[in-house]
Parts: C-alpha cells; structure tokens; sequence
C-alpha cells in the first residue's frame, strides 16, 4: 500500500469543532444513560454502568477524531486494543442493545455529524420508552394467586367456577389437594382480573358461598407477593 495513501489526513477539525463533537457526545450520552436509568427493569441495577454509558459516547468520539481518515493511525489503534480483555459478562440483552447505541452516537458526534448524533439519540430514545411504557413484547401475565379452601361437592365447585369467572378475564389452576383432616379441597389460581379496583367485592362474593372456608388473594409483583385477604 503507498505511504502518500497511508499518511492521508484531510480530517483535522479545528479547536473549537472538537469542543464542540465532544459536547454533543457528552449531551447525547448522558440523555441515553438517563434513559437506560427510566427503563431498566431487572435485579441488579448498577450505577456504574450508567456512567459508563457517558463515558463511552465520550471516548468514542475522541477516537474518531484521533483517527481521523489515516489509515496508519487506525490500524494502530487496533492493534493498541487488541491489548484489552473484556471479562465482564453482560447480564441482559437490552445492555449490549444500549452499548452499541452509545457507541454508534459516539460515533457520530466524532466525525462531526452532531445533528445525525442529536436527531438519533432523540429517535431511539422516544421508541425505548414508548415501548417501555406500553409493554411491548411482553407476555400477558397472570397477576393474581387465588388460594381457595373449601367443602363444597361438585356441583357447589360449579358455583365457585362462576364467582371466579365473573370477576376474572383469564384463569389457569395451578394445584390442588386435600386438606389435612380430607373434608375439604384447597385449589390455586393464576388470574388476570377484569377490574383490578373490585379486588374487594371478589373476594366478598367468594366468602358468600357457605362452603368456602378460606380466600387468599395475592398480588403478584417483582419484588414479592402482596397478600389481600
């Protein structure tokens, strides 16, 4: 390969356009980290990862101006990097999605296309949270635990499949066993409720029948299940 094609460097931005790369890098990282702050829903929450999101976005960018359109300096960097292990596993999808964002708007910002870096980061920003607040891609849940014990015979269990039918949009048994003293019936539900705000009159109606000796109604959440009985 020539020397002359090597040593190629047309792309010598001045002072104040590296100031400015920079900045919008630093706006644009710190917005997406905000938004990966709003949208995350796991177990383990780490603030530095955050960070690191804004400090990507930032060391994107000065790599892109460093490199410039010399070739030389490219491949020199690679080979710079090449040093690096990355050992870190990364814990959910959505993590490596956020990575590339910031990397790819990073590089943006260093080539000088600040309103593509701006209007992008703008972009996927509003569509994560769009997605985030309406749900999208997740599975309908059950989520409420019914416990129901009775006494009832079969055609008083016809009773209370009606009950549990007038207040629920989807039901799905999960167990069912004897009580100990084998005078009565314990059954598990998972529900989906057609009215949460009647989680009361529900249960009402479900301790009307005379051979219900017990309701517990859980309330399924991340964190643990919320009792109402």
């Amino acid at each position: 390969m020539p020397e002359e094609f090597l040593q190629l460097d047309i792309f010598r931005p001045s002072i104040f356009d590296f100031a400015a790369n920079l900045f919008v890098a630093l706006g644009c990282g710190i917005l997406i980290a905000l938004v990966y702050r709003f949208t995350y829903r796991g177990a383990s929450y780490s603030a530095s990862f955050v960070n690191s999101l804004v400090l990507l976005a930032l060391i994107t960018s000065v790599v892109i101006l460093v490199i410039g359109n010399n070739l030389a300096r490219a491949f020199g960097l690679v080979g710079a990097m090449s040093i690096i292990r990355f050992r870190t596993a990364v814990r959910d999808v959505q993590d490596i999605v956020f990575i590339f964002f910031t990397l790819t708007i990073g590089m943006a910002a260093g080539v000088g296309l600040n309103s593509v870096a701006i209007l992008g980061t703008l972009f996927v920003c509003l569509t994560i949270i769009l997605l985030n607040t309406i749900g999208f891609g997740s599975p309908a849940r059950m989520k409420h635990l019914l416990q129901v014990s009775h006494t009832g015979d079969a055609e008083q269990e016809s009773a209370l499949q009606a009950v549990i039918k007038k207040h629920s949009r989807r039901i799905q048994l999960m167990n069912v066993r004897t009580l100990p003293d084998k005078v009565g019936t314990e059954a598990f539900y998972h529900l989906s409720l057609r009215n949460v705000k009647k989680q009361s009159e529900f249960i009402r109606d479900l301790r009307a029948l005379e051979f219900v000796a017990s309701v517990n109604l859980l309330f399924e959440e991340e964190g643990g299940d919320t009792p109402t009985s």
